[in-house]
C-alpha cells in the first residue's frame, strides 16, 4: 500500500512574490489569473479573509515564465 505524500511544504503569497521579483502586484494578478492549480497556484483562506493567492516554488517558476512572455508580448495581456 502506497501513501500519497504532498511534497509541497510551503507556499509564497502573491504580495511576497511581487516584492521578491520587483513587479507590480496588480499586474501579477492579471498574469496569474490564467494559471491553474496544476501550474502551482492555490488560494489560501483564513478567518475573516477573502483569500490570498499563493504559489508553490513550481508556481513561481511558471509565473516567471509568464512574466517573460508578457514582457515580450505586452499587447497580449487582457485587462
Amino acid at each position: 500500500m502506497t501513501t500519497h505524500v504532498n511534497k509541497v511544504h510551503h507556499v509564497t503569497t502573491i504580495t511576497q512574490v511581487a516584492k521578491d521579483l520587483g513587479e507590480d502586484e496588480d499586474w501579477l494578478w492579471d498574469i496569474a489569473n490564467e494559471m491553474e492549480i496544476e501550474d502551482g497556484v492555490i488560494w489560501v483562506y483564513g478567518v475573516g479573509e477573502d483569500g490570498v493567492q499563493a504559489f508553490t516554488d513550481f508556481g513561481i517558476e511558471n509565473l516567471i515564465e509568464l512574466i517573460r512572455f508578457y514582457k515580450e508580448n505586452p499587447g497580449l495581456l487582457r485587462r
